[in-house]
């Protein structure tokens, strides 16, 4: 990767940053507090700060703004304080992430920017990625509208094609490297390395749940059913009084859900999503059926037989493109499950990339040989605590997403545009 597509990518996912908050009054910018979120005056400042502190001040520069630190540090300021501090006004923000980015830009244009300027360039972008992801699905909590990007802003629509695509597909067992390789231009230290595991032969869905199957789940009392809970997840589903997904309200004409600020009918092919570890976990064991573990997900996703190699993505090598997968909000939302067959993975799964991210059943845990990188807090300090998802959705960024990309959250939240795909037993 040069340096003049990372200050391409630096610049693009600051306009993509601001695209998502900037037509949001001040009162929705700070919103109500929630453990789930952040508020969003404070969370696009702490995308400057964190891009200031990697790229600028690892030279030795003072902060462009003294108070910044005590602000809008992740780690050292308490989330549920978020909400009472003295931020900076919402047009000295704007300039904050402005000259934050102009300052980045001018020192990769910079002939004597160093390989470790380069890392550190990647990681503010890969981490604003991640952010712009958060922005999108705190819109969907608090029903904010959809954002009103400028035009070709989020590329062109992919094909709108689809319908079901029931039915499971084998993928032989075997001796498989599991995690990312030194090949590649950026790994995130949860990722590395790449190192060997067995995996059984097994049958997998070709597709994810869609909101049909679910909504079976739900009508045959799936929510109130105590045999298809683990006790984890009746005591979760007790306490949050859910019934349903988060989002879905039964009206006279069935079932309805909200997107973003707007009510629609459920689409049935494609895939359910806002959903959280536990209603996964409970809709399997209704089903006959199990989510995968993180390793067959990923042998699923990359294995090609034929060839005897892993692939980078599930379609080959080559990056993804609107004809293989739901990436960069160019839906809107999510895709029929059916959709975009040129993405399949060698063994027949399709959209393992994009579209929604999948639950698996593996706890978020180091491979071996772990070393934290330079930015310590991103892995380590939820370890054990968090399951892994794999996938990205149709919010996340195609220049982030890979086959051995890890994602995680607490098994409770369902918030995020989380889906699966199931096993067989």
């Amino acid at each position: 990767m040069t340096l003049e597509e990372l200050a391409d990518a630096v610049a693009e996912a600051r306009q993509r940053t601001l695209e998502l908050t900037g037509d949001l009054t001040d009162a929705q910018l700070m919103g109500p507090q929630l453990p789930i979120l952040n508020p969003l005056r404070w969370e696009i400042a702490h995308v400057a700060w964190f891009q200031e502190k990697w790229v600028l001040r690892r030279h030795g520069e003072p902060p462009l703004r003294p108070e910044v630190d005590a602000l809008y540090d992740s780690m050292a300021v308490p989330h549920d304080t978020r909400w009472e501090l003295p931020l900076l006004s919402r047009e000295t923000t704007l300039d904050y992430l402005r000259e934050v980015r102009d300052r980045v830009l001018n020192r990769l244009r910079d002939e004597r920017a160093s390989q470790e300027d380069r890392y550190f360039g990647w990681l503010t972008v890969f981490h604003e990625d991640m952010h712009t992801e958060a922005f999108s699905y705190t819109r969907q909590t608090l029903g904010y509208p959809a954002p009103p990007f400028s035009e070709g802003a989020a590329g062109p629509e992919p094909p709108a094609a689809g319908g079901p695509l029931p039915g499971d597909v084998t993928v032989p067992g075997g001796s498989f490297l599991l995690g990312g390789s030194a090949d590649e231009p950026f790994v995130f230290d949860n990722e590395k390395w790449e190192h060997p595991v067995e995996v059984a032969p097994f049958a997998m869905a070709r597709a994810a749940v869609t909101q049909a199957e679910f909504a079976a789940f739900v009508e045959d009392g799936g929510y109130r059913r105590r045999e298809w809970w683990s006790a984890e997840g009746w005591v979760w589903r007790e306490a949050a009084g859910a019934e349903h997904p988060v989002y879905w309200r039964r009206s006279p004409a069935g079932w309805r859900r909200r997107d973003f600020d707007r009510e629609v009918e459920l689409e049935p092919h494609r895939p359910v999503l806002h959903v959280n570890w536990h209603e996964a976990e409970a809709y399997c064991r209704w089903a006959g059926r199990r989510l995968p573990t993180e390793a067959e997900w990923e042998r699923a996703a990359s294995w090609d037989p034929a060839a005897g190699r892993r692939r980078r993505y599930p379609w080959g090598d080559a990056p993804p493109s609107p004809a293989v997968a739901n990436l960069d909000w160019r839906g809107g939302g999510c895709l029929d499950v059916g959709a975009l067959a040129a993405g399949d993975s060698a063994v027949g799964c399709r959209q393992m990339l994009g579209n929604v991210w999948e639950w698996t059943s593996s706890d978020f845990a180091p491979y071996p040989g772990f070393v934290a990188d330079p930015y310590k807090e991103y892995s380590e300090p939820w370890f054990h605590t968090h399951k892994v998802l794999r996938g990205g959705c149709w919010a996340t960024r195609s220049r982030l997403i890979r086959n051995t990309w890890r994602n995680f959250y607490q098994p409770d939240r369902r918030d995020v545009w989380s889906g699966f795909r199931t096993c067989a037993l």
